[in-house]
């Protein structure tokens, strides 16, 4: 099918001003990297997201279903076929006593300060980390000891039949950056938590110390994807990386990152081969001198 055959497919579901044409994957990820894609759909409701998606499959056009891409780097040439973004025009949330439902587009910035005004507790790790809800739970994100495991009770995901299933937490497999969902990839639409009341000031306060925590540490001044790689068992990436002489190594404009070298950041006009290329080296280097093997927690999608 040419592009004005998809474009009359999508506004079957799709109002077509949420519908993007040639778009630069650059304008949508945290790295501030990536071409373009053929099209970028934005729903705004479960229904348009699962029509879309089974309207897909029966023309046979490719899709792929991202969040907030923060922990995603596009390749140089863009995607062909349709991105399908849950972002900020699917993120709704409600609040019922201890119970939180949240559309999975919504940031977890956003989502953070909405239950600390409700009083609940349990959901402070998440304040600073970069991204939506659908894509911290389909890899179970985690910073200063939580993770999404511990607070996610149930989970409505679209399967790859473009079906709505509902998987409880012991269905969701969740470990260590990683979750049934990234098996069987299935797209997250939305989350149930289970949270404890507390109090504001106390929230609001242990919210505070982590953001400033983070700013301190992390490298949040410059476009990047968070971690590049997964905590190795017994050590810390990025203190391999820094031990192995790589702390500020650059190719072309990515560089390992002076102040966490478990970042790579982009310094301007760094493209994908730039990252991809920085990650192999840094990979190269540390099972050179370590005998560690370094593994993505990055993810590398597009075309080759």
């Amino acid at each position: 099918m040419n592009k004005a055959e998809i474009l009359e497919v999508l506004m079957q579901t799709v109002d077509k001003n949420r519908i993007l044409i040639d778009e630069p994957m650059k304008n949508h990820t945290s790295f501030k990297i990536g071409g373009p894609a053929d099209f970028l759909v934005l729903p705004e409701k479960m229904e348009e997201i699962t029509e879309t998606v089974k309207m897909l499959k029966r023309k046979s056009i490719p899709y792929m279903i991202i969040g907030n891409a923060s922990n995603l780097l596009v390749r140089d040439k863009g995607i062909r076929g349709v991105v399908i973004k849950l972002g900020e025009s699917y993120n709704h949330v409600t609040i019922e006593g201890t119970r939180v439902t949240a559309e999975s587009g919504v940031l977890l910035s956003r989502l953070a300060k909405q239950i600390a005004k409700a009083s609940l507790k349990g959901f402070e790790f998440a304040s600073g980390i970069p991204g939506s809800l659908g894509g911290a739970v389909f890899m179970n994100a985690g910073a200063y000891g939580g993770e999404m495991k511990d607070v996610v009770t149930s989970v409505k995901a679209l399967n790859d039949q473009g079906e709505v299933i509902t998987l409880n937490n012991q269905e969701l497999q969740m470990g260590y950056r990683s979750s049934i969902l990234q098996e069987k990839h299935y797209a997250v639409l939305e989350v149930v938590m289970k949270l404890e009341v507390g109090e504001s000031e106390e929230i609001y306060e242990k919210i505070r110390e982590l953001d400033q925590q983070r700013t301190t540490k992390q490298p949040i001044h410059l476009p990047s994807a968070g971690s590049v790689f997964k905590r190795p068992e017994g050590y810390f990436a990025g203190k391999l990386i820094q031990d192995s002489g790589m702390k500020g190594f650059c190719i072309g404009g990515a560089e390992i990152s002076t102040l966490h070298c478990g970042f790579i950041v982009n310094q301007g006009g760094a493209t994908a081969q730039d990252v991809i290329d920085l990650v192999e080296e840094v990979q190269k280097n540390v099972k050179e001198k370590f005998g560690v093997d370094l593994e993505r927690e990055l993810r590398i999608i597009g075309e080759e």
